[in-house]
């Protein structure tokens, strides 16, 4: 089964989270992550926003780390108003949110999705450690999205596909770090350039995070990497 956090970094505003958690329950959504070392859910805005969504933010988690984050789920999706349209820059190459959101239910798991802070959204760092990147559709003219709103679309695409769950197969958090880590060994054996080391580890990681691979495809792959390393 797919569970999901909904995961705030750093968020500015107690309005925002309040009206996040409101737009969480409307569509069945529960588990809430704050990263911060200083935020406080009993804020006066963030309480009267939420409405009656105040269990939401009773049960949400605060962590001082991105990292910690990290750690509670198997797949970390991240939001981004801005991407790239350069096939080599990797970090920002964004999946549509429809294609994720019918793509996701096939995992079984926990899978976060990570919204950044109202005025500098994720850091690169956070995003590179993201499993995939998903961008919701916008003007050109005005992409950026208010943290509640988007939070708030993602959740509702999410629950329109909740119905055509099909069965889990998707090789989970541990898993891909293993794959991720023998992809880094096989780029040492080989001598690759340093300095395009980090942008071709990103690149992998974006591909197997868009691929959603079954536990078959990534044993397989690491069946692959594995004898590549013993010659």
């Amino acid at each position: 089964m797919t569970e999901f956090k909904i995961i705030l970094v750093e968020p500015k505003y107690p309005g925002n989270v309040g009206a996040a958690a409101r737009a969480m329950k409307n569509f069945g959504f529960r588990d809430m992550v704050i990263v911060s070392d200083s935020f406080s859910v009993d804020e006066e805005d963030c309480r009267k926003m939420a409405v009656h969504a105040q269990d939401v933010l009773d049960g949400a988690i605060i962590v001082p780390k991105f990292d910690e984050a990290l750690h509670m789920v198997d797949y970390m999706a991240g939001t981004s108003s801005i991407e790239s349209r350069n096939d080599k820059r990797h970090l920002r190459n964004a999946m549509s949110l429809r294609d994720f959101s019918s793509k996701v239910y096939e995992m079984e798991g926990t899978v976060g999705i990570a919204f950044g802070r109202e005025d500098y959204g994720l850091f690169n760092e956070e995003l590179k450690n993201c499993d995939v990147m998903v961008k919701i559709p916008t003007s050109d003219d005005y992409p950026s999205l208010n943290l509640s709103h988007a939070v708030g679309i993602v959740a509702y695409e999410l629950f329109s596909y909740r119905e055509k769950i099909i069965q889990p197969r998707i090789a989970d958090r541990l898993e891909k770090e293993k794959l991720y880590e023998y992809f880094d060994k096989l780029l040492e054996s080989i001598n690759y350039p340093e300095h395009k080391k980090e942008n071709t580890s990103v690149m992998f990681r974006r591909i197997i995070g868009r691929a959603m691979l079954s536990k078959w495809e990534y044993h397989t792959l690491m069946g692959v990497l594995k004898k590549s390393m013993t010659k």
